[in-house]
């Protein structure tokens, strides 16, 4: 039984050094960090601007646009990434598939982003 615990000594040791470590990321700053309060770091800051109004007024949508657009390019990277890692450990015809699946997927996120150009997504006056 006592071999078998052994196994684990390593990840109670990992376990045990990811607490302490936690708990000194917690702890620190609160022993450390300056306490001086000022009304400026104190505001609501949202958004881009102050909140200074009812909770319901309108606001730009181009706050909108900018984060659909992070999260479009966004997954592009992350399917991108796996996509060419992985490409190099197929067979021929399968490369061949993959890397035109690949520029298919590219091809439609790029025509996507030039519509977005041409609406004027991107301008921010």
């Amino acid at each position: 039984m006592n071999e078998f615990l052994l196994e684990y000594l390593a990840t109670i040791i990992f376990a045990g050094v990811a607490l302490l470590i936690g708990v000194l990321f917690v702890v620190l700053p609160l022993v450390l960090a300056p306490k001086n309060p000022d009304t400026e770091k104190l505001s609501a800051y949202e958004c881009g601007f102050n909140a200074f109004d009812d909770a319901r007024m309108k606001f730009d949508v181009r706050f909108y646009l900018v984060s659909i657009l992070f999260i479009i390019f966004d997954l592009e990277v992350a399917f991108l990434f796996p996509w060419a890692v992985s490409m190099f450990d197929l067979a021929r015809g399968e490369m061949i598939f993959a890397f035109w699946s690949m520029m298919v997927f590219l091809g439609v996120l790029t025509i996507g982003f030039i519509y977005e150009w041409k609406k004027g997504a991107l301008e921010w006056e």
